[in-house]
């Protein structure tokens, strides 16, 4: 067999054994497409699939105001509370460093391996949420700065 689909095989293991659907989903489908040659879809995934997962992510959040849920009334109060303004504040920084994270993950294919496989083990033992290559890079990225080439 593969080494790859060996690895996408561990990969989906970590997944079910941490419960973590997203994970699971995801590899299942990579494994897939391997399983099944349609090796030339990884092209367009690999040069797509961040921006169509961030399109995706933000048609989530964006929902609840869509739906009505969150009246612009409400938006308004965003700034009458310090937590608020914090949280606003701390999404500028965040969306900054996603940005920072974007063009290093397309620059270094080698760090993305690193951030990618500290990601699975964070969704997969720590319950977290596989946004984290973006915003890992970012930090790296910014980190990076500071550091001697």
């Amino acid at each position: 067999m593969d080494v790859v689909n060996l690895v996408l095989l561990a990969l989906l293991a970590l997944g079910i054994i941490g419960n973590n659907p997203a994970v699971s989903i995801a590899v299942a489908i990579l494994l897939l497409i391997r399983l099944l040659h349609l090796e030339r879809t990884f092209p367009f995934l690999e040069q797509y699939g961040l921006q169509i997962g961030i399109v995706v992510l933000t048609i989530g959040v964006l929902s609840p105001l869509a739906s009505g849920k969150i009246l612009p009334d409400t938006i308004l109060s965003i700034f009458t509370h310090w937590q608020s303004v914090l949280a606003v504040l701390i999404g500028i920084f965040v969306a900054y460093l996603g940005g920072k994270g974007a063009a290093l993950m397309t620059q270094n294919p080698l760090v993305v391996t690193g951030i990618l496989l500290g990601t699975i083990i964070g969704v997969t033992f720590f319950r977290g949420v596989p946004v984290g290559p973006l915003i890992a890079a970012g930090m790296l990225a910014f980190l990076l700065q500071f550091l001697p080439k």
